[in-house]
C-alpha cells in the first residue's frame, strides 16, 4: 500500500512525537509505503522558518532550528512526490468541483489521486468527496 503523509503526520513523524512514533509503528506494521509530497514539504518547512523568524536572533532561535532540522532529516529518508504536469492537471480538474476546499488541500489531494495513494491525515473532512483514498 502507497500512503502519503498529510502536512500534519509528516509534522509529527519528523519531530519523533509520540503521536508519531505511533504513526511509525502502524506503518510498519501494515507494510505501508510510506512518501511525503512537496506541497507538505513546502507547508512543513515554511512552518518552520515562520517559526524561527518570529525569535530575535540566537539563542531565541534554537527550538526552530532544531525543529527545522528535523524536518529536513526527514525528508532526505522518504521520497517526495513531486507536482507535476499530471497533478497539476488534476488539481485544475478538482479546483473546479470543489471550489471551498483549501489550494494546498487539493494538490496534495491531486498528488494522491495521481499515484493512486492512501493519504494519511487528521483532517479528513477537507478531503471527503475528492474522489480519493483517505484515512
Amino acid at each position: 500500500m502507497l500512503v502519503v503523509l498529510d502536512t500534519n503526520h509528516f509534522t509529527e513523524l519528523a519531530l519523533g512525537s509520540r503521536l508519531g512514533k505511533i504513526l511509525g509503528e502502524r506503518i510498519e506494521a501494515q507494510r505501508a509505503d510510506a512518501f511525503s509530497c512537496i506541497v507538505a514539504a513546502e507547508e512543513s518547512l515554511q512552518g518552520w522558518i515562520g517559526f524561527v523568524r518570529r525569535y530575535r536572533p540566537g539563542r531565541e532561535q534554537m527550538e526552530g532550528y532544531a525543529r527545522l532540522h528535523s524536518c529536513l532529516l526527514a525528508l532526505a529518508k522518504l521520497t517526495v512526490l513531486p507536482f507535476d504536469r499530471e497533478a497539476a492537471e488534476t488539481f485544475h480538474a478538482l479546483q473546479v468541483r470543489h471550489r471551498r476546499t483549501g489550494t494546498m488541500d487539493l494538490k496534495i489531494a491531486a498528488i494522491c489521486i495521481v499515484h493512486d495513494a492512501t493519504l494519511l491525515t487528521r483532517n479528513i473532512g477537507d478531503f471527503d468527496g475528492l474522489g480519493m483514498t483517505w484515512t
